[in-house]
């Protein structure tokens, strides 16, 4: 396999905040494959509850519209 970069780097150990999610049956079928091809990237297994939040905050961090209307209704608080 060809070197392969994902959005979703190695997972960080940190002290969680646990949340309970319902999915549809494709999506988990897909998070499970992603899963898989994080842990052959990156030589360490991950589980999907591992693996979630830091697709989260890779999405919030990625969404330039999120962080502008965050900014604007912080700015307007103020």
């Amino acid at each position: 396999m060809q070197r392969t970069n994902l959005k979703v780097g190695p997972i960080r150990d940190r002290a969680p905040v646990k949340l309970s999610i319902a999915c549809e049956p494709e999506l988990h079928d897909d998070l499970v494959a992603y899963a898989d091809v994080h842990a052959h990237v990156y030589g360490k297994p991950v589980t999907i509850t591992e693996l979630i939040p830091s697709m989260l905050k890779t999405l919030i961090d990625s969404d330039a519209g999120f962080k502008r209307a965050r900014r604007q209704m912080s700015e307007g608080a103020g």
